[in-house]
């Protein structure tokens, strides 16, 4: 079994191979830092990664308690032009604040799922809530979304956001990046964002 320390250490090697900046809550945040993993695409490159504070999410949590969970995870996505994919065979999407949205949607319905659903129920369940996600993160100019202005490296940028029964989610962008974000028990509204200078301070 992998140790703790081990399982950091992996996870911190990941996102040392990113080309991009990553970003996480700025230092007026002064609880737990940790990380998730990287997403790379065909050729290994990576893509995205998350940044969480607070509460590492636990399904043995009950997400009916908004006291159960207090966390913020920061995504960050490369901006990546339509480009070609590693076998050459075809082309891979362009990243855009949509991508961020959807990696933050399905993130806080990964970390906050009903595990007191019927079995039977829950996978319905999940593909209704992963369809209704990549939807919204589809149509960030419809009513499903406001707009919430928040620091990045202490500029005023605005983010797509939405509240729901189980957290909130934004989107936008800043400085080459996608910014997402995710959480719950902790208000999106006094959050400031920053470019992260030491990652492996996330692994500790």
């Amino acid at each position: 079994m992998e140790t703790k320390t081990g399982m950091a250490q992996g996870a911190v090697d990941g996102y040392l191979m990113a080309d991009f900046p990553w970003y996480g809550l700025d230092e007026a945040f002064t609880g737990r830092r940790w990380l998730t993993t990287v997403g790379t695409n065909a050729n290994g490159t990576v893509e995205y990664g998350s940044t969480g504070h607070g509460d590492e999410p636990t399904l043995k949590a009950d997400p009916a308690d908004p006291e159960a969970l207090r966390f913020a995870v920061v995504v960050t996505v490369a901006h990546r032009p339509l480009r070609q994919s590693a076998d050459g065979t075809g082309v891979l999407e362009a990243t855009s604040v949509s991508s961020a949205a959807w990696l933050a949607g399905s993130g806080l319905l990964s970390a906050t799922w009903p595990t007191h659903m019927d079995r039977s129920l829950r996978q319905d369940w999940m593909d209704q809530q992963t369809a209704a996600a990549w939807e919204l993160a589809d149509d960030l100019g419809g009513p499903g979304w406001s707009t919430l202005t928040l620091p990045v490296d202490g500029t005023p940028t605005p983010f797509h956001y939405r509240e729901s029964e189980y957290g909130w989610v934004m989107a936008g962008s800043a400085n080459g990046v996608h910014l997402g974000a995710y959480g719950r028990g902790m208000s999106a509204y006094g959050l400031a964002l920053a470019v992260i200078k030491d990652i492996t301070a996330y692994a500790d």
